[in-house]
């Protein structure tokens, strides 16, 4: 019987550019965090190894603190891990994983794949194979095929790459790994890395996910799992163990009445620190309503570890009282806010947007008027 987890596409080093640099600093460091986390349920399950099927770093490019934090961060564990990479950080001549060699900071129990190679594990063989280029045509677990391991050994497979026409339609097609590979090479499992989510190919291939969500795509990431094979030819038994920090969401929302608002408003409140979001909101809502939005919006961002939102496709529709209110002083304010009002139902797209942010900055400007009175 062979016990490990299989665990792929940490990213250590990913910047979160989309984010402010305080929330990209945090979510960057839950990926070390994730990185312990794993450590700790290695040593609690008491598994023979920790399989890591690529992308470990986000880029070769880290610096040197990145590095030896990473692999300062396995400690919990004192077992085997087992290394490939993939392609952010593949193999190549001069790459962080030579560096990190250079750095001798790899800890003795940590064995990094640079090439393919078997590593028997108690009653199982490893049969790794790395990217040694960030892109290739070529499968390069073909070389599984032809590797011989000794009678009687579980045979299980680490490697990255996308296997072809079972992944969701746009993903990248190089690297490319054959559907029947366990089969073609009398693998009893094929641990997988490149897809960010939890991914049952079949019985005997599977994707791991990254640990720690890192996108706004509903695809069960934020996974690691724990596998166990009794025998030669038997089936395993693969148990997934939810590991993120952070649960990242993508809300589509569309607002038309007041109603509306008090329902999202509802929604957001019980988000907290483990909650990362991405809001985009189309639609149409008089001042009001906007402004409650508004609050609701900043009040959410001071709670969520972090909040990107998209007020684009939403129009500020003001009601007569709002348009009595914006044009109150007559004369060429009340002739701008008619103006606005006509591009906002008539424009392009752009000039809507433009003329909603317009009216909003008056009724913002009439308000802090209002005041000061």
């Amino acid at each position: 019987m062979i016990h490990f987890l299989h665990t792929a596409d940490w990213q250590i080093g990913a910047r979160f550019g989309q984010f402010g640099a305080e929330e990209a600093a945090l979510l960057g460091e839950a990926r070390f965090e994730a990185v312990e986390r794993i450590a700790a349920l290695a040593a609690q399950r008491q598994v023979q190894a920790v399989l890591v099927a690529g992308d470990v770093f986000d880029q070769q490019t880290v610096s040197d603190r990145v590095i030896r934090r990473l692999f300062g961060a396995l400690a919990g564990f004192s077992g085997p891990w087992i290394m490939i990479p993939g392609n952010h950080d593949a193999a190549l001549a001069e790459s962080v994983w030579t560096r990190a060699a250079a750095l001798g900071c790899i800890p003795p129990n940590v064995q990094v794949c640079l090439r393919p190679t078997v590593i028997e594990l108690g009653e199982g063989a490893v049969l790794a194979a790395p990217l040694t280029q960030r892109h290739t045509l070529d499968d390069v677990t073909a070389v599984f095929d032809d590797t011989a391991t000794p009678a009687g050994m579980i045979r299980i497979g680490l490697s990255h790459g996308c296997v072809a026409e079972r992944l969701p339609e746009g993903i990248d097609a190089t690297n490319p790994i054959a559907a029947d590979r366990c089969a073609r090479a009398s693998l009893d499992y094929l641990a997988l890395g490149d897809w960010h989510g939890l991914f049952r190919v079949d019985e005997r291939t599977w994707y791991s996910g990254t640990p720690e969500t890192d996108r706004f795509t509903n695809n069960e990431s934020g996974m690691l799992l724990e596998v166990r094979i009794a025998a030669p030819g038997s089936t395993p038994d693969v148990t997934p163990h939810r590991i993120s920090r952070y649960r990242w969401q993508r809300w589509e929302e569309t607002l038309s009445v007041p109603s509306d608002v008090e329902r999202l408003v509802a929604r957001l409140q019980p988000l907290g620190q483990g909650d990362v979001l991405m809001l985009r909101v189309e639609g149409g809502i008089d001042l009001g309503a906007w402004r409650s939005l508004e609050r609701a919006i900043d009040e959410t961002a001071a709670r969520v570890r972090a909040l990107r939102h998209d007020l684009g496709g939403l129009r500020f529709l003001p009601t007569d009282a709002d348009l009595a209110a914006l044009g109150a002083r007559g004369g060429y304010l009340a002739n701008a806010v008619a103006r606005l009002r006509a591009e906002q139902e008539a424009g392009d797209p752009q000039e809507r947007a433009a003329a909603t942010e317009a009216l909003l900055l008056l009724a913002r400007f009439q308000q802090e008027l209002e005041g000061r009175q």
